[in-house]
């Protein structure tokens, strides 16, 4: 190559999420113990690496050619600070109060498929791959999601194998023992309902939880049966708006090539920074 073609881009992301995330970065070293001068790229220029990575979906390469670093040195910073956000991220129980908090009566769970490069990794079936979706025909990751009643996603599980079903799943990640007990030793008025799609039919006769109605096998749903699913599947296409909009403002999201069991934590570190920059108002409606 004769000539190098130099460019200046723009990070589409405001300087205070910066800030905040490199003063996350610098306290995890001041934590983990890093003496002052023997990290090639401050909190703040490791802070940018991650997020072109995040928000702009920069290949691995190119970030390690733009900050002159070896390949390894690369993957640890972006893995550090991929860990680093996440931790920020709420647990669900911290995600189920806040909705109580914002006097939601209802929140919604559902599950998405985050695409990834074809791994062969045999699954409980002999010769099924155990990531890839029979649903979606692709190689990926089940990732389970809890959103406000307004679509504002608020939780997201670890990463499952895409040839895993919606309750399974939900299962794995504990969401089913919380949409089990959402409710025990809560006062009336801070009650939740949970809305679920037919993918968590098996979760029906949990009393929070509202389930639309399965048409018979040769048969055919009530009018009211019917009118309850227009109902219900309004309601919830909020939450299927959760796993939009993060996929929307993350292209890191779009396909990973990295680990898939990793993929929980990064779509959890694009939550945490999706909250940061999109709080939601939690004080309890009039």
């Amino acid at each position: 190559m004769s000539a190098i073609v130099t460019y200046t881009a723009v990070l589409p992301v405001d300087r205070a999420a910066v800030d905040w995330f490199s003063g996350e970065l610098a306290a995890h070293r001041r934590a983990i113990g890093t003496r002052n001068g023997t990290r090639r790229l401050t909190p703040w220029a490791q802070a940018v690496l991650v997020l072109r990575w995040m928000i702009d979906g920069e290949r691995v390469k190119q970030l390690r050619i733009d900050n002159a670093l070896p390949s390894s040195t690369t993957y640890d910073y972006l893995h550090e600070g991929l860990d680093v956000l996440a931790a920020s991220a709420p647990d669900l129980g911290e995600a189920i109060e806040a909705t109580r908090a914002a006097g939601d009566e209802h929140i919604g769970l559902d599950g998405t498929l985050i695409p990834t490069c074809r791994v062969s990794l045999e699954g409980p079936t002999e010769g099924a791959d155990l990531f890839y979706s029979g649903k979606h025909h692709r190689h990926g990751v089940n990732l389970q999601v809890v959103s406000a009643s307004d679509g504002y996603p608020l939780w997201i599980g670890d990463a499952r194998p895409g040839r895993e079903h919606d309750s399974t799943a939900a299962h794995h990640t504990g969401v089913e023992e919380a949409i089990a007990l959402i409710n025990i030793g809560v006062p009336t008025d801070a009650h939740l309902l949970v809305l679920v799609d037919l993918g968590y039919e098996k979760f029906r006769d949990f009393p929070a939880v509202r389930c639309g109605y399965k048409k018979p096998k040769n048969g055919k749903l009530t009018i009211d049966q019917r009118q309850y699913n227009k109902v219900l599947g309004a309601l919830r296409a909020l939450a299927e708006k959760a796993n939009a909009d993060l996929k929307v403002r993350f292209k890191c999201l779009d396909k990973v090539g990295l680990n898939p069991w990793r993929i929980g934590t990064i779509a959890r570190a694009c939550l945490a920074l999706y909250h940061f920059e999109r709080p939601r108002l939690t004080e309890r409606h009039a």
